[in-house]
């Protein structure tokens, strides 16, 4: 995969940012962090060379100062809401994410429930976070929130909520997902410490769009394309541009909620030290492109992995015509269409050679391998025994697995466990090879090759099952499909 960031440069200048920040209120600030702290692939996906967990590894150079609280509303636990990529409920993400923090060296201080008003899913789990000895909050519904600053910088507003008992001077605020009440939590201990007689300070961690990036450049146009569903859009911050006649980008909800805040920094401080939305952030990601060319051409193909992932959502029944409708607008933005997407055409090609369903995917060197289904093998699990014998320089008539091993396979697919498609899939044909591997170099060169494969970029004219799409997942491997269910 080319790179196009340098992620130890980021690391290095978004710690010191960060710091600086710090300081800036008498050492202790509330951090908001929108979007993910690990496991975040869109940001490695439009940025090449930035690390699915780079900002965690940021933060590992500071953890010795740093507290996090973790934040679940209590209309989601009542909802059993549950995250689309893990397929858990937003409760058990909770613990899940605080595992992994701990795991990862950091003090998760406490758990606060927000949208608190006794529904009794929500005191369920409190009582288990607190059985499993987990400090756990409720901050309240605010009649009236975010636009009566009277009542909610006040102590029937703010005031009602638990005050977060809190040790160390940055304190990360983070959730399962969106809509948990991340800043409201920030507000209410900023006001909630201003009564103790502390001027805690707060700001944003959130890395798209990129403020100091032109309006129209692909990396900011991805975001656009990536929460489509939340009909976000990139703008000029009016606040920056009349504060500082610069153009910074930052967009809709945060523009629109700005006024609100200031109100309340106003009423919890007198003052607002913060002169736009802009201001608040502290992302740097900006300064951090090492080739803009390699990013452009990264963002072009996450638009249209997101255009396929709603067109096949659509396909499902999950989503509507105006997340797509919205992607193919930015699409025009962009400059593209489907065809950017090398391995789109090709994949749509070798359909019409083979009458098959088809896949193609595009290694680091451009070079474009091909696969089609047969009888035998599904054309996802054909393609990664034709590309791992490109890489490993097998010839492609070597058959790694004889058909001698895939028929009884078949057969228990079909006979015994019920199903309905004979063909292998790609975890049957990567356990096949690796136990083949055992007495057949070719198998075990083959299987050598699966790591070289991260980053590449892959089409399928049909869509793919839940067990293929999880597959190329693990491998790293950028999957986009047809919105065209298998027969």
């Amino acid at each position: 995969m080319k790179i196009g960031f340098d992620n130890e440069k980021y690391q290095k200048i978004q710690s010191e940012h960060i710091k600086e920040r710090i300081s800036q209120f008498n050492g202790k600030l509330y951090l908001e962090l929108g979007g993910k702290l690990f496991d975040d692939h869109h940001a490695s996906r439009v940025l090449p060379g930035f690390l699915p967990d780079s900002k965690l590894r940021m933060f590992q150079k500071i953890s010795d100062s740093i507290e996090i609280v973790i934040v679940i509303s209590a209309v989601d636990i009542e909802k059993n809401k549950t995250r689309a990529d893990l397929g858990i409920t937003y409760d058990e993400d909770v613990l899940r994410l605080r595992s992994e923090f701990q795991h990862r060296g950091f003090f998760v201080g406490s758990v606060v429930i927000t949208h608190y008003n006794g529904q009794p899913a929500a005191i369920t789990f409190k009582q288990r976070l607190e059985r499993d000895g987990i400090k756990t909050y409720c901050h309240y519904l605010i009649e009236g929130y975010p636009h009566d600053v009277k009542l909610i910088a006040s102590d029937n507003g703010f005031g009602k909520n638990d005050y977060v008992e809190t040790e160390r001077p940055l304190v990360i605020v983070t959730a399962p997902g969106p809509g948990s009440g991340k800043m409201a939590v920030c507000l209410s201990q900023l006001y909630n410490e201003n009564k103790r007689g502390i001027r805690a300070g707060y700001a944003k961690f959130e890395t798209f769009p990129v403020w100091n990036f032109p309006l129209k450049h692909p990396v900011n146009i991805a975001y656009e394309a990536a929460t489509a569903d939340l009909n976000d859009v990139n703008m000029i911050d009016p606040f920056h541009l009349e504060a500082y006649n610069k153009i910074a980008i930052n967009y809709n909800r945060d523009i629109e909620i700005y006024p609100v805040l200031n109100a309340l920094f106003e009423g919890i401080y007198g003052s607002n030290p913060y002169k736009s939305p802009t201001d608040m952030g502290v992302n740097m990601v900006g300064f951090c492109i090492s080739d803009d060319e390699v990013c452009c051409e990264a963002s072009k193909n996450e638009i249209i992995r997101r255009y396929y992932d709603a067109t096949n959502k659509l396909a499902r029944g999950a989503c509507n015509e105006a997340e797509i409708n919205k992607i193919r607008m930015l699409f025009n933005q962009a400059h593209i269409s489907t065809d950017f997407r090398r391995t789109t055409v090709v994949a749509k090609e070798h359909l019409k050679e083979t009458g098959h369903t088809s896949a193609a995917i595009e290694l680091e060197d451009g070079t474009i391998i091909t696969a089609h289904s047969s009888q035998l093998l599904g054309c996802s699990a054909a393609l990664l025994l034709n590309v791992t014998k490109h890489l490993a320089g097998i010839n492609h008539e070597v058959k790694l697995i004889p058909q001698s091993m895939i028929t009884p396979i078949q057969y228990t697919k079909v006979n015994y466990l019920g199903g309905h498609n004979p063909r292998l899939h790609t975890d049957e044909v990567l356990v096949a090879l690796s136990v083949l591997s055992e007495s057949n170099n070719d198998c075990c060169h083959a299987l050598e090759q699966l790591p070289k494969l991260r980053g590449c970029q892959v089409h399928c004219t049909v869509m793919l099952s839940d067990v293929d799409q999880k597959i190329f997942k693990k491998l790293g491997i950028n999957l986009t499909c047809e919105p065209v269910l298998k027969r």
